[in-house]
Parts: structure tokens; sequence; C-alpha cells
């Protein structure tokens, strides 16, 4: 039977209190075996009972819930923390990520919100649990090779970018790793659209670990939290770190924690692909600035060939070379009269790969959350996909010698 989730509720007000147990009490894998009034005495509830989750209200009289937090971390790094706030101001969800929090709820909780959420703290409390008694290397199995994980062979990072949205690029993204992939190079795929990204529903995996489960250990990360975090779609055999299920929860995640899981993740792998926002926020600079190569996608239009021009002119400028940049053209149309051989001159960047335009293969593949280069691969843009592939590991192949 599966260990149950033992969950203590924190709040000064009874009535709270008592709806979050009423609200808890139904689910078979959850038990609530305590709830304190205060910050001071959940912090001495948490070492008496040990609990797995902590429900935590922010404002409480003697000791807030965010400075309860951070005493507890400091103390016991099992227990996982999830704050309740009537405000869901975006600087207390800072605060509370920063103490230490692993979520935050705005109250009153929706009660599948809750639920999920616990769910989710308590998986992560149990590995944290047993973290002690399980072998480092049979995790690494699960996670990368040998050679990988020991530093021996640093992986390799691809960013996949483009400065207009709208062009495709979650969707070269995801087929690439895939395409990527086998038990030789073992491949995770980061989305790094933080706000709207959309990895999870490519890939039908919506609803689960993200990364802000990773965020706030990323000076302390290991194998275990790792394995326990990153969803692994099972058809294509990728392991995948999801963005955040809110736009508001973006502020989570600061550039530096994005470099450093990035930097752990490519001990890890053999291929780190990120999916980007167009916008050139810190999180993308991050990723550019540790990618050994740059998916640059482009299309066949006016608008989208101005913004690439800027977006070169602004990597001579900051002195990222044009050798680690891979031009691809995306949804190429024969019918227009924009050539990807037009635009590499009018960009002086030559064309790596051109993937044709195949709504009738592509809007399927998205809508079905299975990526065309898992049940598609005999289609014209599944062998371009394939070339983009072997391109990609020839530029980082040359870029190495």
């Amino acid at each position: 039977m599966p260990e149950k989730i033992r969950v203590l509720v924190v709040d000064d007000v009874a009535e709270t209190r008592e709806n979050v147990r009423k609200l808890l009490q139904f689910e078979a894998d959850i038990e609530v075996v305590g709830a304190a009034r205060s910050g001071r005495e959940a912090v001495q509830f948490s070492e008496e009972l040990k609990p797995d989750v902590i429900l935590m209200d922010i404002n409480m009289p003697d000791m807030d819930g965010i400075t309860a937090t951070e005493v507890i971390r400091q103390k016991n790094l099992v227990s996982q923390i999830i704050i309740l706030s009537v405000q869901g101001d975006s600087n207390y969800m800072r605060r509370a990520m920063l103490a230490g929090a692993r979520d935050f709820l705005t109250k009153p909780p929706m009660a599948d919100e809750l639920i999920s959420a616990v769910r989710r703290a308590g998986e992560m409390a149990h590995v944290e649990r047993a973290k002690s008694a399980q072998v480092v290397t049979n995790v690494s199995a699960t996670v990368a090779p040998t050679s990988m994980v020991s530093g021996k062979t640093s992986g390799r990072v691809i960013m996949v970018y483009s400065p207009k949205g709208g062009t495709g690029v979650t969707t070269l993204a995801v087929n690439l790793a895939v395409t990527l992939h086998n038990e030789d190079t073992r491949t995770v795929l980061v989305d790094a659209n933080l706000q709207f990204g959309d990895v999870a529903v490519f890939l039908n995996e919506q609803g689960k670990n993200t990364i802000l489960d990773l965020a706030p250990r990323a000076d302390e990360l290991d194998l275990d939290i790792l394995d326990s975090v990153l969803l692994k779609h099972g058809p294509s055999g990728i392991r995948v770190l999801a963005a955040p299920s809110k736009p508001e929860q973006a502020e989570n995640v600061s550039s530096d924690q994005f470099y450093k899981l990035v930097r752990f993740l490519r001990q890890s792998f053999a291929y780190v692909v990120i999916d980007t926002s167009h916008a050139l926020n810190d999180v993308t600079l991050a990723a550019l600035d540790i990618a050994d190569l740059l998916v640059l996608v482009g299309v066949q239009d006016i608008p989208a060939i101005k913004n690439m021009r800027l977006f070169l002119d602004l990597l001579n400028t900051i002195g990222v070379p044009r050798e680690r940049v891979c031009f691809v053209m995306n949804k190429y149309d024969k019918r227009i009269s924009i050539t990807p051989e037009k635009v590499g001159e009018n960009l002086r960047q030559a064309v790596a790969s051109v993937i044709p335009l195949e709504e009738p293969v592509v809007i399927p593949s998205v809508n079905r959350g299975i990526p065309f280069m898992v049940d598609n691969k005999t289609k014209n843009i599944s062998r371009a996909v394939f070339a983009l592939a072997e391109a990609v590991r020839a530029q980082l192949s040359k870029a190495r010698e």
C-alpha cells in the first residue's frame, strides 16, 4: 500500500484550519496529522510530527509564515512547505520561494488545486526521505549514462529561438529533442518560456512537476531530486522540465537559478534542448549564455526577417560568434518567392536546414500531444527534422575539435 502523505496545517484561524482538514479528509492517500495555530507552533510541530507537507498561512501574529518556513527549512529538508495567502502578490511569492517554500497558493484554494499541490509536495517529501537509502548509481541509470553524471563528459546545450513569435520554435524544439534522443545520447527538453510555455501540452504531459520544483534547489541539486521532478515522455523516452502552470509563477525562477539548472542538466544528459520565448528576457539571455549552439528559426515573411537581422546584429555586438548559430528556415512554402537562399544572403548567415510547411502533419500532432517524430517519421517534414538533427550534431562535433 502506498505511503500516505502526512500533512500539518498551520493557520491562526480555527475555522480555516478545519476547512482545510475537511478538504483533505476524503483523500485516501492524504492524512492530516496535526494543526498549528502559529508560526512558533509550526516549528515545534514540524520537529515532533515530521510531516511530509506543511500548509503554512503567511499572516500570523507571533511569527509569520515566511519566517517560520525559513526556520523549518534550516532544520528540516524533508518536509515540503506550501504557503497559503489571501494576497497573490508576486513579492510574497518571491519571498516564499526564497525562504524555501515549494509552492504558493492563494486563499481560499480550490479543492483540486490544493489536493494536487499536496500530492506533488508529498511525492517530493517521500523522495527526500528515502534519499539516504538510495544508491546514486541506481538513480543515474534512469537519468543518464555514468560518464555524463561523473562529469567526464559535458553534455551539449542547444537553444531553439526565434525573435518573432509564431515561427514554430516549440514544434521544432520538441521534435528535435525526440530525434536526438537514443540510448547513447539521452536528451532532456527544457521549457524556458516560463510564462506561456507549451512543451508539456505538445507532449500531453500537463499538470505535473515543473521547473518550480527545482528552481529553489538550484544550489543543492542531486540526481534524486532531478529524477523525481523531470517528466518522462513514454512514447519517445526524452525527459522534460516543464514551464510553470501559471504565468505569474515565472517570476519565481531567476536567471541565475535557470543557469544553474541547465549547468547541472548538461552533466547528466548528452543533449539539453531549450525551448525559449521570443522575448529577450533574463532567462532567455541566460540560455543564450550557456548554449553551445543556437538554432535560430526563421520563416518567409518580412517582419520575421527584419527581427532576425536585428537579433544577429545583437549577437555581433555581444560577441556571440556566428559559428554558434544554426539557421533554420521553418514552414517553407515553395509558393512564396522569398527563398531560403535569398534570406541567407540578406542575413549573411547560411541556411543549415529547411523545414517544409506541412500543416496536415503538424496541427494534428500538436492537438493530440504526440510529436510527429514519434509516429510520422516517413513524412517530408520528418525527414527534414532528421536532416536538422544531423546538422546540429555535425556543427557541435566541429565546435569540439
